[in-house]
């Protein structure tokens, strides 16, 4: 299928939640028919759980998928301070 944009592709890595804004104002979300509250409330929640979910239904399992999967990892790792020196 492969019609995710290589802009939210690579902006999605830093900025997931304003990538998914921009990604809805420009209807590039329009093929992947996403209604209903799960995805809202992945969108408001865990931003780059819906992320992965669009590039898994986008390109199946991909190099994408596994930078993307990476990066979350290393954020909620970081992130949550599991590697502080306390």
């Amino acid at each position: 299928m492969e019609q995710l944009p290589q802009w939210f592709l690579l902006l999605s890595l830093l900025l997931p939640r304003v990538s998914l804004f921009i990604a809805y104002l420009t209807n590039a979300l329009d093929p992947y028919n996403l209604h209903d509250w799960v995805p809202l409330g992945l969108a408001i929640l865990v931003p780059r759980a819906l992320v992965l979910l669009l590039i898994f239904m986008d390109r199946g399992l991909s190099l994408w998928l596994l930078v993307h999967a990476l990066v979350m990892a290393f954020v909620y790792v970081v992130g949550g301070g599991l590697l502080s020196d306390d």
